[in-house]
């Protein structure tokens, strides 16, 4: 696995006209999906920080044409077979699970996505509920797992969305 993070704390300096001025504070985590429970995914994503919001970005290829779902789970351990070591959604504010934006849902719960013809998926999120790093429990990601499911999240069945074997995992972890 490859992981690489950059961290670029604010720096301070003057303008012309004396005035402090602090540049933003940018993090950046790239993190590679394995493939799990038999299937052949593979992936990439990225979560990038900058001022208080966490853009996130996960492009994957070898899914089944169709619809699938994506989460942060509970534990950056994709050591078993089925990814079912990751845990459960990552819930630290124990609401039920959702569709995100909409109502009540886990911190977790970033939605669906479209596989093309070829098997190719891309799904993108800016947040100001996560963040990298900063310590806060009901924020920040990491330490968490990234899971793709083989199917959709029909939103409702709780816990989990009924979304189907996990077919991708990775650490989301420095």
């Amino acid at each position: 696995m490859f992981f690489s993070c950059t961290n670029e704390n604010p720096q301070l300096s003057n303008d012309e006209n004396g005035l402090n001025i602090i540049s933003a504070k940018k993090v950046k985590l790239d993190i590679i999906f394995e493939s799990k429970s038999n299937s052949t995914v593979k992936g990439t994503a990225s979560f990038d920080e900058i001022n208080g919001r966490v853009t996130f970005v996960a492009k994957m290829t070898g899914l089944e044409p169709g619809i699938h779902a994506i989460h942060i789970h509970e534990k950056s351990d994709c050591t078993a077979p089925d990814g079912s070591s990751a845990g459960g959604h990552w819930n630290p504010t124990f609401q039920p699970h959702g569709e995100w934006g909409i109502g009540q849902y886990h911190k977790g719960d970033i939605g669906n996505f479209t596989a093309d013809k070829k098997g190719n998926g891309i799904i993108t999120l800016t947040t100001a509920e996560w963040c990298i790093g900063c310590g806060d429990n009901n924020k920040d990601i990491l330490g968490k797992g990234l899971i793709v499911h083989q199917g959709i999240d029909d939103f409702v069945t709780q816990p989990s969305g009924n979304a189907g074997a996990r077919v991708a995992c990775s650490a989301i972890i420095q």
